[in-house]
């Protein structure tokens, strides 16, 4: 989430106030620590109910959005998180009423659950530093199951504990940001920063000379990310498994696999579309091999000239995300690095990996401030970045997919196209809408999968 919010904002803010980022991480850090002794109880509450409020309200804005929202899967899902949110601050808010181990069950469940994804998910794409990432896993496997036992230490202090580690573990991303962003020179994008760079996926991040003629900033023509979901690609697919079949790959009834498509589209003349030259194998134990992100896997790849050539060649796309806030220039420079090299790999350089990459360059700065500090606390108070963040967390474990981009783009949109758009008003225009009333811009929450400025009332 701080590296999301940061990227939003751009370097060029924080470059000469570094310091204070890096104090702020050293202060998170033994807040976090302190948290972890258990070393004050007022402090250990203050924080729970600093944080129970937070998930609340943004469960509580989540949900009143999905409600509005249009019929779908993507409704289900905005539900679902939005429950979680909420159920996840009502026990941080109800913690003085609750015994040590009503807090811990649900927080071991949650991090039984992360463990076992991110060591499985190291084990089958095997990305770089994948023995650590299982190694983590493990460490969350071990830390769930010494919360359920409550040993070595006893149930009352397990929550604090894993509250504790993640405030300190932010506080030295914190830390490392700030001494990287000294050292960060004028014309580097942050996507070159090493905390960005674990996967190779910004190895194309532009190295800009001199100042943007066309800065981030809204435009009048759309940014337009389309996707071809799994489900929506395969051939006579077989029951629906949802989370699967959105975000992973559907099975049709011949056992072939499909893994769905992304692109991007600035019209008139850029269109990035990245396939691999010849139909991978995509059947039982050949695709679980492939998707292994070593160079073992790398084959010759093509970039499709256009979406036109696609319908023709395939089907349309059965999502789309329109993003009005964007740098062209960012993009473009993106663009011409990373179709130097047309090599494709199944989990490591796929259609979805550039995508992503592409939203994330033109993104940089997309929402520069001259209160930074105004904005970077705004951000941090938004659903959708946490959303977002979380997002990308899972595709860093896996790899990007057409279901990820998809959300991932959606949310950057109402992100950066509404970046004004406040709590109270999304919550007056959900009551508006209740009452039949026309909406104002300030109070979009149409709950479309774009980010196109809203019609102003007749």
């Amino acid at each position: 989430m701080l590296k999301l919010a940061f990227l939003l904002i751009g370097p060029r803010a924080f470059r000469s106030h570094w310091y204070v980022i890096a104090v702020l991480g050293l202060l998170s850090m033994g807040l976090g620590l302190a948290l972890a002794l258990n070393a004050s109880l007022g402090l250990t509450q203050l924080i729970y109910s600093f944080l129970g409020l937070v998930f609340t309200a943004a469960g509580v804005v989540s949900l009143l959005m999905a409600l509005s929202a249009s019929l779908g899967a993507n409704r289900r899902f905005a539900l679902a998180r939005s429950v979680l949110a909420i159920l996840a601050g009502g026990l941080l808010l109800a913690s003085p009423l609750l015994n040590g181990w009503a807090l811990a069950l649900p927080l071991s469940i949650v991090l039984a659950l992360d463990g076992a994804n991110r060591a499985a998910a190291a084990a089958v794409f095997r990305v770089r530093n994948w023995r650590l990432l299982i190694l983590c896993g493990l460490a969350e496997l071990a830390l769930a199951a010494m919360m359920m036992t409550e040993w070595p230490l006893p149930s009352d202090r397990n929550t604090p504990l894993c509250i504790g580690l993640f405030i300190g573990l932010s506080g030295w991303l914190l830390l490392r940001l700030g001494v990287m962003l000294r050292n960060l020179e004028e014309e580097a994008a942050i996507l070159n920063l090493p905390i960005f760079s674990g996967r190779g996926w910004y190895d194309n991040a532009p190295v800009l000379v001199g100042d943007s003629p066309e800065p981030a900033g809204r435009h009048d023509r759309p940014l337009v990310v389309r996707v071809w979901t799994p489900v929506a690609s395969a051939t006579a697919p077989l029951d629906r498994r949802l989370v699967i079949d959105r975000y992973i790959a559907a099975i049709d009834r011949n056992g072939v696999v499909s893994t769905g498509h992304s692109a991007l589209e600035l019209a008139p003349d850029l269109y990035i579309s990245h396939y691999p030259a010849n139909e991978i194998d995509q059947s039982g134990v050949s695709f679980v091999t492939a998707l292994r992100s070593g160079t073992e896997n790398d084959v010759p790849g093509r970039f499709l000239p256009s979406y036109e050539e696609e319908i023709a060649d395939w089907c349309p796309a059965d999502s789309t995300v329109e993003l009005w806030t964007y740098d062209r220039w960012r993009l473009r420079a993106f663009w011409a690095g990373y179709r130097q090299d047309s090599t494709y790999n199944l989990s490591n350089r796929n259609c979805s990996v550039v995508v992503a990459a592409a939203l994330d360059a033109t993104l940089e700065g997309a929402l520069a401030s001259r209160f930074p500090w105004v904005r970077l606390l705004r951000l941090l108070m938004d659903p959708d970045i946490w959303v977002a963040s979380l997002i990308r967390s899972r595709a860093d474990a896996m790899s990007w997919t057409p279901g990820f981009v998809l959300d991932y783009a959606a949310a950057l949109a109402r992100v950066v196209d509404r970046p004004d758009r406040s709590w109270h008003r999304r919550l007056g225009g959900f009551l508006g809408q209740l009452r039949g009333t026309a909406r104002s811009p300030e109070a979009g929450m149409d709950g479309s999968m774009d980010g196109r400025p809203d019609t102003q009332p007749s």
